[in-house]
């Protein structure tokens, strides 16, 4: 499955983004679906997953209540929705399909950057 990744972009802290990613080529509703993102010289991290029904979202502890992952398979798209944004949530952010329950992603997108300034 080929994943394609927006809605990026500068924001002030406190403020609000959405990002989206959409699938094609596969069958995006058998697939868990995860986001990621890269800070400059760290390393990638897990930020927020949901299970293919829909019916499991997972957070990492730095984005749980100011996050919301949701997926529309109808749409074959998996949003993230960005709220309180703070300094430390600036990087590159990835969608990626695979398997939440061992962190195995086969499929990922190109990354959108989220940067929040003062």
């Amino acid at each position: 499955v080929q994943l394609q990744a927006s809605g990026g972009g500068t924001v002030q802290t406190g403020g609000s983004l959405r990002l989206s990613c959409a699938a094609s080529g596969g069958t995006f509703s058998r697939f868990d679906m995860g986001w990621f993102r890269q800070a400059p010289g760290k390393d990638r991290e897990f930020v927020a997953g949901i299970t293919w029904t829909g019916n499991r979202r997972y957070y990492a502890d730095s984005t749980k209540g100011r996050f919301t992952i949701s997926r529309d398979n109808a749409e074959n798209t998996v949003y993230l929705q960005m709220n309180d944004l703070a300094s430390e949530d600036t990087g590159v952010y990835y969608c990626a399909a695979g398997v939440i329950a061992t962190m195995s992603f086969g499929s990922w997108g190109q990354g959108t950057q989220v940067t929040v300034s003062n």
